[in-house]
């Protein structure tokens, strides 16, 4: 099975997802966009794929989408995805592709539909909470 994971090592929820991949039994190709950067084709597609708009992908926290003025409801669409692509860090990870679909994986435990099998249990959120029992089973 091939994943994709676009990936900021710097970002716990980011992290704990590739650890989930990686708990299935999948190496996937990560992809550090903070370090390679987004093209246009590339987040064009990814969102499509994921069924996403710009704003609906903009990381609002912990970036600097209020500085830049793009958290105004009437910032088109066409400006937010400008500003990622001058900004990486304002787009909101982990982006996951898998041959189930493509996902925005917030929280981490999204991951788990995209994948073939399920990583043994138990398995925890990065905040702590478990999302996979010792049986493998899925809580909440």
């Amino acid at each position: 099975m091939s994943i994709v994971i676009h990936h900021n090592p710097d970002c716990g929820t980011s992290r704990n997802v590739l650890d989930i991949i990686r708990k299935s039994g999948t190496e996937p190709m990560v992809i550090e966009y903070m370090q390679t950067g987004w093209t246009r084709p590339q987040l064009l597609g990814l969102f499509a794929a994921a069924d996403l708009t710009p704003r609906q992908a903009l990381r609002t926290s912990k970036s600097p989408a209020a500085e830049l003025g793009l958290m105004d409801e009437s910032v088109s669409d066409e400006a937010i995805l400008a500003a990622m692509l001058l900004h990486p860090v304002l787009v909101n990870r982990p982006l996951v592709c898998s041959p189930k679909g493509t996902r925005l994986c917030r929280p981490s435990e999204l991951v788990l539909d995209l994948l073939e099998r399920l990583p043994p249990g138990p398995l925890y959120k990065e905040d702590g909470d478990m999302i996979l029992n010792e049986r493998g089973e899925r809580v909440g």
